[in-house]
């Protein structure tokens, strides 16, 4: 018999039921399904809906299934409609009549949006210790990699030179952004919906769900009973934040890539995470990297999808939302994995300071000459055509920009003082940027020290 028989007499089509079979991936309800159980059997109790003696069968049974869970021995029937008949099966199977109390006052719709509240708030803490390992892992590049000087990029065209640990940072900081959006999904999502039945709240008042809301670790229960099982809002909500989590580290293995072949050699990726080709003996791939970018549209995917099929639901709970659980689940484990590679393959690295340097092209400075003209009283748009002009007459030339005759420059600057040619100098040029948030070293020391201290906030 299934949960749902009683006016429907006739057995439902074999290709139906394997169609509606959720517990092939919604197994992994079952340790907060049994907890919810336990709450709502005291709930139960505490209303004097249920006997003592009735609640301790149920309230042992369902701990011994909760035991089964975590053993990975629960019997599972072939026709186990969900995780949740599985163990109402089970208890029933266990004690008997009884367990058939157990679901007094209660839907499968507000025990399923339960259970998988209960889930989510746990992926959010798991995937915040992944992303705090993972800014632990950028703060000791950036202190381990301290001095070092990259070319930064714009448009992958050469910019202006920065610190590398300056760098290191700007991927701390999106990480942190993504902490914050998990932080506030995760007080969206701890509303308690049990309690509110199929649609229409419980009909027994009797049940206390504010003290039921409590028991289970949720800061309030829901105040709408229509909306609390219909609601996918927090779904939606992780399935973003995986997403922009992937786009952070999808962006940061882009760079990896480049900064680790032969064209930049700014690094060499551990051998531990890398991979080799099968026809070419002398290649060493960044597989991991590229799975890391390659997952992250997966996770987008996953995204659009579930809003596709929330966009046209009427109000209340349709079958369409066990549709929810698959990409949610994928998703975390995804990002959890993707997140924990990102950690390995930053940490083990060997970074090529010197050719870092090295490639840094004198025309990145051109910026600090245009600063240089400025300080002798020439408007900045002025200076700026002024040092264009240059660069194109040392290309012409063929000259780097710091190789450009002090004549050359008299030329287009009339009373041009050799001392501003030290504006080509690439330490000068990252001391000049001290302000707060610059590549400065003072002002990247300093943006380390307030990034240590935000990073060991406990946000749950």
């Amino acid at each position: 018999m299934k949960l749902w028989q009683g006016r429907l007499t006739g057995k439902l089509n074999p290709s139906a039921e394997s169609f509606n079979r959720s517990l092939g991936f919604d197994h992994r309800l079952g340790s907060v399904d049994v907890c919810g159980s336990i709450a709502w059997a005291e709930a139960l109790q505490y209303a004097g809906l249920l006997e003592d003696r009735d609640a301790k069968q149920i309230i042992d049974g369902l701990e011994h299934i909760k035991a089964q869970i975590s053993a990975g021995t629960l019997d599972v029937d072939a026709g186990d409609e969900d995780i949740h008949s599985a163990v109402e099966r089970q208890l029933t199977e266990m004690i008997g009549p009884v367990a058939g109390r157990l679901h007094t006052g209660r839907s499968r719709n507000d025990q399923v949006a339960t259970d998988f509240r209960l889930w989510v708030m746990a992926a959010i803490q798991r995937v915040d210790a992944q992303l705090c390992n993972l800014q632990d892992t950028l703060l000791q590049r950036a202190e381990l990699d301290w001095g070092a000087v990259l070319p930064g990029y714009t448009h992958l065209q050469q910019a202006q030179p920065i610190l590398l640990s300056h760098w290191w940072l700007s991927h701390f900081w999106a990480l942190q952004r993504d902490r914050h959006r998990l932080h506030n999904l995760y007080k969206e999502t701890e509303v308690c919906p049990l309690g509110c039945g199929a649609l229409a709240g419980t009909g027994f008042e009797e049940i206390d769900r504010f003290r039921l809301s409590d028991a289970l670790g949720f800061r309030e229960p829901s105040p709408n009973s229509l909306d609390a099982v219909s609601d996918r809002d927090f779904v939606a909500g992780f399935l973003f934040c995986c997403s922009m989590i992937g786009v952070h580290a999808s962006r940061m293995a882009e760079a990896l890539i480049l900064y680790s072949t032969r064209e930049f050699g700014y690094m060499t990726l551990a051998d531990d995470f890398s991979t080799g080709s099968s026809l070419m003996p002398q290649k060493k791939n960044p597989d991991p990297l590229e799975l890391v970018r390659g997952k992250s549209g997966t996770l987008t995917g996953r995204l659009a999808g579930f809003l596709a099929t929330l966009k046209a639901l009427p109000s209340a709970y349709d079958k369409d939302l066990q549709e929810d659980k698959q990409p949610v689940f994928e998703a975390a484990d995804t990002v959890e994995k993707a997140l924990e590679v990102m950690s390995g393959c930053i940490s083990t690295l060997v970074v090529h300071k010197s050719k870092m340097f090295a490639a840094i092209d004198p025309q990145a400075l051109a910026t600090d000459m245009a600063d240089a003209l400025v300080s002798t009283g020439i408007p900045f748009r002025e200076a700026y055509s002024l040092v264009g002009r240059a660069v194109r007459k040392a290309e012409e030339l063929g000259l780097l920009l710091n190789e450009l005759p002090l004549t050359e420059w008299q030329a287009l600057v009339p009373n041009f003082d050799f001392r501003l040619l030290d504006a080509l100098d690439i330490d000068l040029s990252l001391s000049r940027r001290a302000a707060f948030g610059g590549t400065a070293p003072e002002a990247v020391r300093e943006q380390l020290e307030i990034a240590k201290g935000v990073q060991k906030v406990k946000l749950y």
